[in-house]
């Protein structure tokens, strides 16, 4: 197979969403092979019907696979090298400003133009009196949660990630050419795991629940 065909898909049955819950791990080794582009657009697909308020949709993909640009990649996440092992790096990250500036996009299409005009009007009374920064911490809460999606979506579809917060923002923000503005949910190697990870190891319900 060379550099330019992409694999096939994958075989294998979708996970249910128990399965891709509990048989995730976060990998640091992968399978060394091109990742096929259609698993990939649809992991991505996935990830993006995650809920947001006001259906803001704050998130962005950044999906490096050229091989120059993962190595600063990891270069900027302190030369952990599940950068470069895994054929695809997502960064995932919010532009609070985009989202502002195209408001009207996130109204359903159901509701018209007075559900157009809605969402402007909602947007600029809720984000306009703050700062840049002040939104775009708003944003970031919406973008985690499909950070989130994004894991499960990837597992489901046979595949592997580990999420990173470790690097230096600056650094991706230059490499990738992204705004001052924009915050980051993370950066998430993907692939397919070429060693099991840990089993998981989490507190108990009764130690992180209260029920009233």
């Amino acid at each position: 197979m060379t550099a330019t065909q992409t694999p096939p898909a994958a075989t294998q049955r979708p996970l249910s969403m128990t399965e891709a819950i509990e048989s995730r791990r976060s990998i640091r080794q992968f399978v060394q092979e091109p990742l096929n582009q259609d698993d990939l657009r649809e992991i991505l697909r996935l990830a993006s019907l995650a809920p947001s308020a006001w259906n803001a949709q704050t998130w962005r993909f950044a999906v490096v696979q050229t091989p120059e640009l993962k190595e600063q990649l990891r270069e900027a996440a302190y030369g952990q090298p599940q950068v470069t092992s895994a054929p695809a790096v997502i960064v995932i990250y919010s532009d609070m400003e985009d989202t502002l500036q195209t408001a009207e996009d996130t109204a359903h299409p159901g509701l018209g133009d007075a559900g157009r005009t809605q969402q402007r009007a909602t947007f600029d009374g809720a984000f306009g009196a703050q700062d840049t920064a002040q939104r775009g911490q708003w944003g970031l809460t919406q973008a985690n949660i499909a950070f989130g999606f994004l894991m499960l979506a990837a597992r489901g579809l046979g595949y592997d990630t580990v999420p990173m917060l470790g690097f230096d923002q600056g650094k991706v923000r230059q490499i990738l050419d992204l705004p001052e503005h924009v915050q980051f949910a993370g950066i998430l190697p993907l692939g397919k795991r070429a060693e099991e990870g840990y089993p998981h190891h989490r507190h108990s319900v009764e130690r992180v629940a209260k029920f009233y």
